[in-house]
């Protein structure tokens, strides 16, 4: 079972779920949890590989797949009996929250997604592809920095580009190579994003600085009816790390929308 730590709130009955991206673990949601206890009961979660969740002995030479890191989420959600949670992601932490809503559309109230990774544009395909030539040669870290460094370029994105980075030092080659492996899948989990509109409302949080995949976002949202985006002034690709504050608020006020609706439904 993958590693986790609950926060129970003394009256709250809404949980919310955090699940972060490839390379980092539950520590980058340090600047959400303070507030967002205040408010809810909270779950974070390290997938599997990251952070305190070691692989177990018949993973350790074994590649991984998004269905199976979906899977030890819905597993810990089990585990606590939370059978409905707002589950909030950042970068590919939400094509793991896409796949949580498809293989158990039931569980979400909610979704936000930050930094959302939803579709792979030709500068992106160009640079996997460069990481797969190179991923043999040179030490995962270089390649680690030099994607943190493309998708965050600005100084004032340096903060959130070093968290990442450190984080990923945890990770190890190993595990690293087994998540750059799963690159191949990634492009029919993102086709989902076109194709299936998920039944919970979504909250789309995106930097304006999100260079690569802000305009895509911006395409997809006027396509879906359950979608919303709000675009975060002076943020890049992590808003929930360069602008903490926006973030948490917009994320609590959609969570408290939505749950008086859920609320409203039931007593009908």
């Amino acid at each position: 079972m993958i590693y986790h730590h609950k926060f129970i709130h003394p009256k709250s009955k809404t949980w919310v779920v955090f699940v972060h991206g490839a390379g980092g673990s539950n520590v980058v949601w340090f600047r959400q949890l303070k507030e967002f206890k205040k408010h809810f009961n909270v779950l974070l979660v390290d997938l599997r590989g990251h952070g305190k969740s070691k692989p177990e002995i018949q993973e350790q030479d074994s590649g991984y797949s998004f269905k199976e890191v979906a899977l030890d989420v819905i597993a810990i959600m089990d585990h606590l009996e939370i059978k409905k949670a707002h589950l909030v992601g950042i970068s590919l932490g939400c094509v793991v929250i896409r796949e949580i809503d498809k293989l158990a559309p039931d569980r979400a109230e909610s979704i936000i997604l930050g930094g959302a990774i939803i579709q792979f544009n030709k500068t992106i395909k160009v640079l996997i592809g460069m990481a797969k030539i190179l991923n043999s040669v040179l030490p995962y870290m270089w390649l680690y920095k030099l994607n943190a460094l493309i998708l965050m370029p600005l100084r004032k994105h340096r903060e959130s580009r070093n968290i990442f980075i450190q984080e990923a030092i945890k990770l190890g080659e190993k595990e690293f190579r087994k998540w750059m492996k799963m690159s191949r899948e990634i492009k029919s989990n993102l086709n989902d994003f076109l194709n299936r509109e998920p039944a919970a409302p979504v909250l789309y949080l995106m930097g304006d600085g999100d260079h690569m995949f802000l305009p895509m976002v911006t395409d997809l949202v006027k396509k879906q009816v359950n979608a919303k985006l709000e675009i975060i002034k002076n943020s890049g690709h992590c808003c929930n790390l360069d602008q903490a504050n926006i973030f948490n608020e917009r994320s609590i006020l959609f969570i408290k929308r939505n749950s008086v609706k859920q609320e409203i439904l039931k007593s009908w």
